[in-house]
């Protein structure tokens, strides 16, 4: 009675690589269906597969250009405090992205057609580039939007932290160099999370994750400038991707290899390396343990 079987990050995250890897496939393939019947519709003069190679080379082309697109907006996000430098280097991407798009749409329908015996004219080049341009922009933006409204979307779902900045006027209500608290944000709502509380922190490129009853929170910091502002008598470090509250390590187990495996209090295992592990048996205060 006591469980909760709504919709959690944890839950999505079951199938989020699934999901992420369709989408893109799936709704390419739904639009081909549809502008194909529209084609046909209009262009009854023509041989039907005409149209639907049309379109299906078009979806195509554009689907293969999904990468190239995610791989621009995490090199040039747009957001508040950077839209101004980097709108104009998404202006110029979006033309090679069509001309990607329109030389490899093209290239797929001649060889549909030599397949068929027959000629593909893709007409004169500049002017009819012109139109597919302010075509695909609009195509280019709308994908480039909804990737960024997907992730938004995620991290509101995850959930994320921060450290309470120092104020402007007056002193600050944390301590800057060692603070007691994170603020947390999660589903639109803000809370104060005490940093005692933190189970664990990953090490996960930009991002260092706090680990709290079963949650992380993204922080947007490396794991040495955070490790620097912590407890040193709580916190240790047991891998250069691990950090752990020594509140909630429940055991430790030694490998073979020198290495241990750590298991906390909430049954996650962590990787403990061994230039770690003898200074870990000391903190830890149980030497028999290793």
């Amino acid at each position: 009675m006591g469980t909760n079987h709504g919709f959690t990050y944890q839950s999505f995250q079951r199938w989020r690589r699934s999901f992420e890897l369709a989408f893109w496939p799936a709704f390419f393939a739904v639009n081909i269906v549809l502008n194909g019947m529209i084609s046909v519709m209009d262009h009854r003069d023509f041989p039907r597969w005409q149209p639907w190679t049309w379109e299906a080379s078009s979806g195509i082309a554009m689907l293969a250009l999904i990468p190239a697109l995610i791989w621009a907006l995490r090199r040039w996000p747009i957001r508040f405090e950077t839209w101004q430098q980097n709108l104009p280097r998404h202006l110029l991407y979006s033309v090679i992205f069509s001309l990607l798009h329109v030389g490899g749409m093209v290239a797929l329908r001649k060889l549909v057609y030599a397949a068929a015996e027959q000629h593909y004219f893709s007409g004169v080049w500049l002017p009819d580039f012109g139109y597919e341009y302010l075509k695909d922009v609009r195509s280019y933006f709308w994908i480039l939007a909804s990737i960024a409204l997907y992730r938004l979307w995620v991290v509101r779902l995850q959930g994320e932290a921060r450290l309470l900045v120092e104020p402007d006027v007056g002193p600050p209500v944390e301590p800057v160099e060692q603070p007691e608290r994170f603020l947390v944000r999660k589903l639109g709502k803000e809370f104060l999370l005490a940093a005692r509380e933190i189970e664990s922190l990953q090490a996960s490129g930009n991002y260092v994750n706090l680990r709290v009853r079963g949650r992380d929170y993204p922080l947007r910091a490396t794991m040495a400038g955070i490790e620097a502002r912590l407890d040193a008598q709580r916190f240790v470090r047991v891998h250069r991707s691990y950090v752990i509250n020594l509140d909630f390590l429940a055991e430790i187990e030694p490998l073979d290899t020198g290495d241990a495996r750590l298991l906390m209090r909430d049954g996650m295992k962590l990787p403990c390396s061994r230039r770690y592990r003898a200074a870990l048996r000391e903190r830890f205060s149980q030497p028999t343990a290793m």
